[in-house]
């Protein structure tokens, strides 16, 4: 996602371009359908249609919304009352609304860009919401932020999102601001008084539920409405042997990175072992392999059901002295597509980035209901599922028409300026393990190669990407 749309000097013009590309994407897709599907209705007076179109152009203007309501020119045909009534309403289930959305944008768009032997993959993760400042927002809570610098607690949620990629564009499927499970760590509680039925009250007891049940719940839901994916990717927090048997319950495989604990062990040659004793007692392999060990092994759970699993031992980039461990549960995948494949991942980050970053995400309306922050943090992932498909068109020309479609390959996993990067790193390793120069002479010598490249090879390294 490297081309997010600034605001112009000609604010105006830019603005009715925004609108234009809104109202046909949501034509194209049946948003409104899919809000009508999600119990998404007009109480009185304003339609539906414009309240979720302005909400979603509003971060390309520049303004916020009490702006746009002081300057007379820009003031929408709807008071500021009817957006809050609009996000706190405690009837839209705006989970449905997403997996609906992202549904038809798959199926009917995405999907014909792909091959049938493309491995597609929903990738499960998690991210800080942070509401640092509050102190009366319905089940804020104290969450710890594994990704800050010296991470610690901070009031706020876990941001559990689960998303689509055919290795190109990733598409947000469904998510759960999740609270802490343990009643001291909230500062407040859920609203009284709510119908154990209604969705208002699911989703909050979703948000104080485990995480892990949470992830469960969501890929059967993704399972259930068909979305063309075999493998589930996610980091080592959700990398317990319990989880990944559930998840092959629903006909997934599982590729994930292990935690290297004492606390969980392996089945390996009939004894039970740790990651690091299965490590350790295998002879690696020589040479500059893509993978350093790979070993037949099993998981069991607490009622001692057992599951076969291959397990790829991979070298540590930041550190050439340590080693990664990833899971994979399909068998029939080589040590190299599930190394390929797991790469896929790192497009959930650049989600994160985006949403918080340019989006606006936890910044653009700070309402005290639970139900006002997840309509928020939907429609700032539609604003993403947007980009997303603009990007891709912008970048396929299989989306150009039938001709095009028929006469171009589809896009790789891999573009040729990532390639480049990785055979730079190895330069660097082989520089470093030969001739034993040092850091700053490496960087010298790479500069120096870069600057004799050809000049579109070169431009490839100086392009500043969003990650």
């Amino acid at each position: 996602m490297t081309n997010i749309p600034q605001i112009s000097e000609n604010e105006n013009e830019n603005e009715n371009d925004f609108m234009k590309s809104i109202i046909s994407f949501v034509k194209k897709f049946k948003v409104i359908n899919a809000l009508k599907k999600s119990n998404c209705y007009k109480e009185k007076g304003t339609c539906v249609h414009d309240i979720f179109c302005y909400l979603l152009q509003l971060v390309y203007t520049g303004k916020s919304m009490y702006m746009n309501y002081q300057t007379k020119s820009d003031e929408p045909k709807f008071g500021k009352d009817t957006v809050y009534r609009f996000l706190n309403s405690m009837y839209i289930n705006w989970q449905t609304f997403l997996l609906r959305l992202s549904g038809t944008v798959i199926e009917t768009h995405l999907r014909n860009l792909t091959s049938e032997d493309r491995m597609n993959a929903i990738i499960v993760d998690d991210s800080f919401y942070g509401r640092t400042r509050s102190k009366k927002v319905e089940l804020l809570s104290n969450v710890f932020d594994h990704a800050s610098k010296g991470a610690k607690y901070k009031k706020g949620f876990r941001m559990l999102t689960a998303g689509w990629t055919d290795g190109n564009t990733f598409v947000p499927l469904s998510f759960n601001l999740q609270s802490s499970e343990k009643e001291k760590n909230r500062f407040c509680e859920m609203k009284d008084g709510l119908n154990r039925n209604s969705i208002a009250y699911k989703r909050r007891k979703q948000a104080i539920s485990k995480s892990t049940d949470v992830m469960i719940d969501m890929l059967k839901t993704i399972v259930k409405a068909g979305v063309p994916a075999k493998h589930v990717l996610f980091d080592s927090w959700f990398s317990y042997p319990s989880t990944i048997m559930k998840i092959l319950k629903l006909n997934l495989h599982t590729v994930g990175r292990l935690k290297n604990t004492t606390k969980i062990k392996y089945i390996f040659n009939g004894e039970r072992k740790t990651l690091s004793q299965i490590y350790k007692s295998r002879k690696k392999r020589p040479g500059r392999s893509k993978y350093l060990l790979s070993v037949m092994a099993q998981i069991y759970d607490s009622a001692d059901n057992k599951l076969d699993v291959k397990l790829v031992f991979v070298r540590d980039r930041n550190d050439r002295k340590k080693w990664i461990g990833f899971i994979c549960t399909d068998l029939s995948l080589t040590e190299e597509q599930i190394i390929a494949l797991y790469g896929k991942r790192w497009s959930i980050e650049v989600f994160f980035k985006i949403c918080k970053s340019y989006l606006n995400l936890g910044k653009e309306f700070q309402g005290l209901s639970y139900d006002s922050m997840i309509a928020h943090t939907t429609i700032v992932m539609t604003r993403y599922i947007m980009l997303a498909v603009e990007n891709r068109n912008n970048k396929d020309e299989r989306t150009m028409g039938e001709l095009f479609f028929l006469i171009h390959d589809e896009l790789q996993d891999v573009n040729f300026s990532e390639v480049l990067r990785v055979i730079l790193d190895i330069l660097k390793e082989v520089l470093q393990d030969l001739l034993f120069l040092t850091g700053e002479q490496i960087d010298r010598f790479i500069d120096n190669f870069i600057l004799k490249l050809p000049k579109h090879f070169a431009e490839k390294f100086s392009v500043k990407k969003v990650a």
